[in-house]
């Protein structure tokens, strides 16, 4: 070195031992000038390699650029001025040493690439060179040295010696440091670059370098969310390699291919076996070996594969950030042992303090900014893996065959979106921790051996031992999680029954037993939180004492086992540090190892989905078909699915176009299996069948989706005015828009709910008109209307001069009086064609037909609904599970547990669905009348039925954490915050002593009372141990005593909130406050509390004792905290807002998702796949939309945050070397390595604040619901009737109006008329006539307007609603059950004895069934009563009526959806069991009322006829035109 150089290249006693330091030379001018351009000549291929597949066009040549370009060519030449200047000397004969050949050449060429790599930047798109900026940072990090150095000697000397070399070295620096400036602007957005129409773009995409290092572009956001709430319009979109389109595009391809590679090794498997069969000339071994490779090579497609293929590249990006980050986490606690080192030595220069202090910086700012990059890189995976495997479902869900479909419930596959993809986005956080902490843990051992020797095995010991309690505890907490989901699901699901079924409880008078019901769950529920709670302060206790307890064995034992080993400050506190970085990869471990387990087996579930079996394009033929027909099946077998029986067998059947064709038959013998093999949806095991032309399709059950009536009609056509009025004329839809609040842009709810089902099947119907296409397939659409809407809709619509004339129509039907209208009847038995031909043609005939005519015959003109629900009726799904679906897919992946149970609970498809198709046939549900909303006011032409969920916005008010306290009780409150107080009093205590400790003098080799130092010791770190388990205990108990307040308060209201009530609020949204709310209170609050008080008082703490030591550190305090407060507001209010449009545009994904599945095969008849697609791919961008900036705004938090955190380490060791002569060591040890730690405080203290802030909302919206208006009180104490009331049933309506809500019209209006006891009363009138209402208002569900009620001459708006509700009987329009025993669906009150009940079966026809039940009475009924038949379902509700016998009765009756059989049982029940009794009945068939006494004729809300029918009949009125519509007059 010293020939290359002509001298010394080290000298410590220039560098170091002196007060003014100072470097070689020789060491300047070869490793400080070479180490900028080592960097770049690494970093140079990797970049190139970068560039090369990066294309974002080119930049226009900018002045920037060329002032750049012009400062790099300057620099060359400057270096190569020195080059040149060399040869001089050597032509002069002064030989200079060879270093001042080579680096100048060195140097010369870097700066030539350097300038020429600016263009080729350019001439790339980059807008702003990490790279280069790194590079000119080195450049001018490592000439300040030599500069310092030229301008000390040049003072000392007085002159300057080597002019020429001298100038050009201060003409370099300059040069340097403007580069450096300048590369930190950054350049205009490329040229050619595809053109952004985004109206808002990420300006991610056009930060420069230290902006995205420092996540500086997201703080425009930040203030803004700061200054007001955010809103969807405020959203950055997202970058394009993020969104769905491009995701999907990629995992799609990669699934394809893996499933492409297994497909072809079977095929190859199954070519070679066919070969051995083929030349078979009993080889044995040859066969054997065929099975044998056969079972190796058939695997399946690997899902885990397709995803690494995806997504692995961009996530090893950062794990490599990780590797660095975890190597910095080291160099601290080394750092620390040199300072204190150095604060012992008493004579060792300043300066050395001021470079560990600044050196300490460093190292945590680059491990801040590594760190935070690494999450980003983590999370941007997690949300990239979210976004693909919910497209992949998604687009799977639409070709799955309906056998798959039937293997899982609508509630399952939803499931395997929102959880299991979820878990997935979890794991890919933590998934580098798998490498990272053996890692950590190694390293960290590795420098405790180097300290203290063996006896860190015995800390170690200890860790080890607290990891099988950390994983007994969480398995008994899983456990307990269990347990308590369990009676959490069974609570939910008992809800969601109370409020589907409340009107029934309230006609009934049921609340109490419910309220009952469901406080004994909940009492369970809080049992379990109450144990989980015992166990969850051990582990905090546990987590809180592992580092101290490791700190006390590994002390304990070094200073035991040999006098002569002393305990200094540097051993101790560089131990505690190290104990410190330890405490995470220990802890982390177990949880990542179980996180995998458990993302292992959503992998399964989604890789099974994703290889179901799909439906095969080709089972239909399109193209070619006989000319003249429109539809042609020749021999043609199919079934369900491979592995069941064929429901159709042997069908041939020839379409004429234009041709209107009926399906008849018996229940459950194929006529929708027949449409459904139509359109493709079934197996076909045999034969062919071709269709020609496009397809419009009405199901039985109306598919409905949850938006505006007219976007339901015209479902992706573009709209024709013209055409959209005739569709709606034709099928008698404009009468029912008068009614609907916004007309035809009336928002629909879930599952069609503000629509009558005969409306959502007209809806349906109108859609299929609409699309005008060429084939018809009609599915019993007739069935769901009344009689005259039914024939209006054949003969404008579907008959022979209807609107589809001409095109080729299939009507399944029960409707006889159309069938001799008709071209063809096409008669199914058993899944067989039994005949075929005209009207006339099967009449003459005289068989099946014949006799389905003569059983329908007696029945002429009442419509029939068909009662099966063939199997492929997965439809209903929908039904249930979006309502709650909507509201509880928010956010916590706990809920989602949950929520999975729950739905599968919903899913009305039962089990057995599969193995055996007639026991289905009974299972079908109704459709769901309501009563017939009151023709509204139009106030605005889009007035929503349901209005808005609102989100509350801006800070939550201080009121709510005081209603939150109240609720957990003020004593407990402070009585928590003291016991932390003591808790750190206890901590600092134990550190401060073990700071004195290590200041013990020693003498002779050895320290002196040690014992007794370790005595204190632990008995301060167990005190704090003890005040934590403490303390954590009693705040679990408040946080239960809260929730059980705030959820008795929350159901007490909604029993006795008034129907009105439920008519408006959706009931997802009361169910998402009895689940996903109580949840947040139950287990997320409290938890949420703990941490936060524990970061709060941990960071008090830590100034605390850093001011102590260091006075100074006063000072700088104040700038520190109002920074860290800035940062916190702005934050918490960003963050906070994000999280809850994250929340609210989540929701719409699973909702559009369930909607999806349960409308596939209309979906797929009218080919409108791509744009639900695109629909699906469109609201997970949106939600992504929102998703993204919280990911952001952490890493933006955590960054600033940290940096506080760092600046109170810079100071702290700062303060400690300016004051170096007044401290000891073992303070600075102190109040460094608390410093050390502080930051990860005050990071989770922000983050908690901000978790409570989002989270105590829930208190709030509990309690908005515990306090909405309620109904009238239950029992008025001194207003009871008399026990024997009513005795003789006699009703009396005096002036009497009512309307449905405030602000809306009567709809009756001034009803006088009086029933005498015994009476028999027939109600009828048209739709919306107010016949259903008349009922509700004797039950005073709708309270009177003006006017009065009396029965018995008691006026009922007196007395209390129990008394009134118990007294009268009803048999509702749709029977309601709930799930639980047959006895208590009868008897919730046990009022009854069993002979009564006995007895009250066998009036009621039930006995037989109910007595061939193995349980009898305690025979479990399934939610709604699914496992009974409709029809039982209503003897159930006459059982319910027969037993409570009052004077009263009132009868809803069933639109259309009783078989007559049943009906019939009903009527002749009434009539003998309840001869003396005052009988109201709301009829739509008139036949049950033509023997009553009167007949009530309403029309528009008042009394048009009230007369005997015969009277009624011969006064040619209202009731004679109905009667005569009914073929009864």
């Amino acid at each position: 070195m010293e020939v290359f150089c002509g001298s010394r290249f080290w000298d410590s006693n220039l560098s170091i031992h002196t007060d003014n330091p100072d470097l070689t030379p020789c060491f300047q001018n070869t490793i400080l000038a070479w180490i900028p351009s080592i960097y770049l000549w690494t970093a140079l291929p990797f970049y190139l390699l970068y560039l090369k597949h990066s294309k974002r066009g080119y930049i226009v040549l900018s002045v920037l650029s060329r002032f750049k370009t012009l400062f790099g060519v300057l620099l060359w030449c400057v270096s190569w001025a020195d080059l040149f200047y060399s040869f001089h000397e050597l032509l002069q004969s002064r030989t200079p040493p060879p270093v001042y050949f080579v680096t100048p050449l060195i140097v010369g060429i870097t700066m030539l690439l350097a300038t020429l790599l600016i263009q080729y930047e350019r001439l790339r798109g980059v807008q702003s060179s990490g790279v280069l900026i790194i590079f000119w940072f080195l450049s001018v990090l490592c000439a300040v040295g030599p500069l310092r150095s030229k301008i000390m000697t040049t003072t000392a000397q007085g002159h300057v010696n080597e002019r020429f070399r001298f100038a050009t070295f201060y003409i370099y620096f300059a040069l340097i440091i403007i580069e450096l400036i300048l590369s930190c602007f950054k350049e205009k957005p490329p040229f050619f670059s595809p053109v952004n129409t985004d109206p808002n773009p990420s300006p991610e995409l056009t930060s420069g370098f230290l902006s995205r290092l420092t996540f500086w572009w997201f703080t425009s956001m930040a203030i803004l969310g700061y200054k007001r709430p955010l809103e969807d319009k405020d959203l950055w979109s997202l970058n394009e390699e993020d969104t769905s389109k491009s995701i999907v595009q990629q995992l799609s391809k990669e699934w394809d291919k893996e499933k492409a590679e297994c497909k072809q090794k079977e095929d190859v498997t199954y070519r070679k076996k066919s070969n051995h069969v083929l030349n078979h000339v009993g080889d044995g071994p040859d066969e054997a070996e065929v099975l044998i490779r056969d079972k190796k090579h058939n695997r399946k497609p690997s899902f885990l594969k397709a995803l690494l293929r995806t997504f692995g590249p961009y996530f090893l990006i950062g794990s490599f950030f990780k590797l660095i980050q975890d190597l910095l986490s080291f160099v601290n606690p080394q750092l620390l042992s040199v300072l204190i080192s150095f604060i012992k030595n008493k004579d060792a220069p300043a300066w050395w303090g001021f470079l560990i202090a600044a050196l300490m910086f460093t190292c945590a700012v680059l491990q801040t900014l590594i760190l935070h990059q690494h999450f980003q890189y983590c999370f941007v995976t997690g949300l990239r893996l979210r976004t693909g495997i919910t497209g992949v479902i998604y687009r799977k869900s639409l070709v799955i065959t309906n056998s798959a479909k039937r293997s899982s419930t609508v509630g399952e596959i939803v499931n395997l979106m929102s959880v299991d993809a979820q878990r997935f986005m979890d794991l890919v956080t933590f998934l580098n921790m798998l490498w990272s902490a053996p890692l950590q843990i190694f390293l960290a051992l590795y420098f405790l051996w180097q300290a203290l020797g063996p006896s860190v095995l015995a800390g170690v010991a200890v860790m080890v031992l607290l990891i099988p309690l950390n994983s007994a505890i969480a398995i008994k907490t899983r456990a307990f999680q269990v347990e308590q989901m369990r009676y959490k699901d069974s609570r939910i699901k008992l809800m969601n029954e109370i409020l589907g079924g409340i009107k029934v409880l309230k006609l009934y008078a049921w609340e109490p037993s419910f309220s009952e019901k469901v406080l004994e769950i909940r009492r369970n529920e809080l049992r379990v939180l109450k144990k989980s709670a015992y166990l969850n302060s051990l582990s905090t206790f546990a987590w809180i004492s592992a580092p101290f307890l490791v700190a006390l064995t590994t002390f304990a034992v070094y200073v035991s086992v040999d006098e002569k080993n002393i305990l200094d400050a540097e051993k101790a506190f560089v131990s505690l540090s190290l104990f410190n970085i330890l405490k995470f990869p220990l802890n982390m471990l177990p949880q990542v190892i179980s996180n995998i387990a458990q993302t292992s087996v959503s992998l399964k579930r989604i890789q099974q989905f994703l290889s179901h079996d799909e439906l095969d394009p080709n089972c239909v033929e399109t193209k070619v078909i006989a000319p003249g027909y429109t539809i042609c099946v020749k021999n043609a077998t199919f079934s369900w699915g491979k592995d069941l029986k064929p429901s159709l067998k042997d069908i041939n059947l020839l379409v004429p176009s234009g041709a209107l064709v009926a399906v008849v038959g018996h229940v459950g013998c194929g006529k929708s299996s027949l449409v459904s093999a139509l359109l493709g949806e079934m197996e076909k095991l045999e034969g062919e069948v071709a269709v020609k032309g496009s397809v419009a399709y009405v199901p039985q059950q109306a598919w409905i989706q949850n938006a505006t009536l007219k976007d339901n009609i015209l479902f992706g056509q573009a709209p024709n005015e013209q055409k959209y009025q005739n569709v709606l004329e034709a099928c008698a839809l404009k009468t029912d828009l008068e009614v609907l609040p916004g007309g035809d842009q009336t928002e629909i709810g879930e599952k069609g709910i503000n629509l009558s089902g005969g409306q959502r099947q007209r809806v349906s119907l109108a859609r299929a008109v609409f699309s005008n296409s060429d084939i018809y397939l009609l599915d019993d659409p007739l069935s769901a209307v009344d009689s005259h809407v039914a024939k209006h809709i054949f003969d404008k619509v579907i008959g022979p001069d209807g609107v589809l004339k001409g095109k080729t129509r299939i009507l399944v039907t029960h409707g006889i009086g159309f069938l001799p209208q008709v071209d063809h009847i096409i008669v199914l038995v058993d899944g067989k064609i039994s005949e075929m031909g005209s009207y006339q043609d099967l009449l003459k005939q005289n068989k099946a037909f014949a006799e389905f005519l003569r059983n329908y015959a007696l029945d002429e003109g009442i419509e029939e609904d068909e009662l099966t629900m063939v199997e492929e009726e997965e439809v209903l799904l929908a039904e249930d599970t979006l309502s709650i679906h909507t509201d509880l897919a928010d956010n916590e992946p706990v809920t989602n547990e949950a929520r999975k149970q729950f739905l599968r609970q919903l899913s009305v498809i039962s089990s057995e669905g599969g193995e055996c198709p007639n026991k289905m046939s009974t299972k079908r549900r109704v459709c769901e009348k309501k009563p017939a909303e009151p023709p509204l006011p139009r106030k605005n032409p889009n007035e929503k039925l349901i209005q808005a969920e609102t989100t509350e916005t801006g800070t939550v008010k201080l009121t709510v954490f005081w209603q939150y306290m109240k609720a957990v009780s003020p004593v407990i409150s402070l009585a928590i915050c003291f016991l932390y107080c003591c808790q750190n009093a206890a901590s600092i205590g134990a550190n401060v002593w073990l700071s004195d400790w290590t200041n013990e003098p020693v003498i002779n080799g050895t320290q002196h009372n040690t014992s007794m130092r370790i005595g204190v010791y632990a008995a301060l770190g167990l005190l704090q141990g003890l005040i934590v388990f403490v303390s954590s205990f009693t705040l679990a108990m408040g946080g239960i005593n809260a929730a059980r307040t705030l959820h008795t308060a929350l159901l007490e209201n909604k029993l006795h909130t008034p129907q009105s009530f439920y008519d408006t609020t959706p009931t997802g949204r009361i169910i998402n406050r009895f689940s996903k709310d109580i949840y947040v209170i139950d287990e997320v609050i409290p938890p949420t509390i703990l941490m936060f008080l524990g970061t709060f008082f941990t960071s008090l703490s830590t100034m605390i004792v850093i001011i102590a030591s260091t006075p100074l550190f006063a000072v700088v305090i104040v700038p520190l905290a109002i920074l860290y407060f800035f940062v916190q507001r702005f934050y918490v209010a960003t963050s906070r807002q994000l999280k809850r449009l994250e929340s609210v545009s989540r929701s719409p994904i699973y909702s559009h998702f369930s909607e999806t599945i349960s409308g596939a095969s209309v979906i797929r008849a009218y080919k409108r796949q791509k744009s639900f697609v695109d629909i699906s791919d469109l609201k997970v961008d949106e939600n992504q939309k929102s998703y993204y900036p919280g990911i952001v705004s952490n890493r933006w938090l955590g960054i600033r945050v940290e940096f506080v955190g760092n600046c109170i380490v810079l100071f702290a060791a700062l303060f400690a070397v300016i004051g170096k002569n007044s401290l000891n060591a073992g303070l600075v040890g102190l109040s460094v390595s608390y410093a050390l730690q502080v930051t990860l405080s005050l990071n989770w203290m922000v983050r908690m604040t901000s978790d409570l802030e989002t989270n105590i909302v829930a208190v709030e919206r509990i309690k908005e619901y515990s306090e909405t208006e309620t109904e009238a009180p239950w029992i008025i104490e001194d207003k009871s009737p008399p026990e024997d009331w009513p005795s003789k049933g006699e009703l009396e309506f005096v002036n009497y109006s009512v309307r449905y809500r405030k602000g809306l019209d009567l709809v009756l209006k001034d009803l006088n008329l009086q029933v005498h006891g015994g009476e028999k009363i027939g109600i009828v009138g048209r739709t919306g006539a107010g016949k259903s209402s008349m009922t509700l208002c004797l039950f005073r569900i709708l309270e009177a307007a003006k006017g009065e009620i009396k029965i018995d001459g008691v006026r009922i708006s007196e007395i209390g609603l129990h008394d009134l509700r118990s007294r009268l009987t009803i048999i509702p329009q749709d029977p309601v059950l709930f799930s639980g025993t047959l006895r208590m669906n009868l008897d919730p009150f046990n009022k009854y004895s069993d002979e009564e009940i006995w007895k009250a079966l066998e009036l009621s026809h039930l006995k037989r069934f109910v007595s061939s039940q193995p349980s009898m009475l305690e025979y479990e009924c399934s939610e709604g009563g699914e496992n009974l038949s409709v029809g039982q379902r209503q003897l159930v509700c006459l059982t319910r009526a027969l037993l409570r016998k009052t004077r009263i009765l009132i009868l809803d009756e069933a639109t259309a959806a009783i078989d007559l059989e049943t009906d019939d049982l009903i009527q002749m029940t009434i009539r003998t069991q309840f001869e003396d009794c005052t009988v109201l009945t709301i009829a739509h068939r008139l036949n049950t009322i033509m023997d009553y006494t009167r007949i009530l004729v309403l029309d528009n809300g008042t009394i048009a006829e009230f007369d005997t029918p015969a009277n009624l009949i011969a006064s040619k009125g209202i009731f004679y035109s109905m009667a005569k519509d009914a073929g009864l007059a």
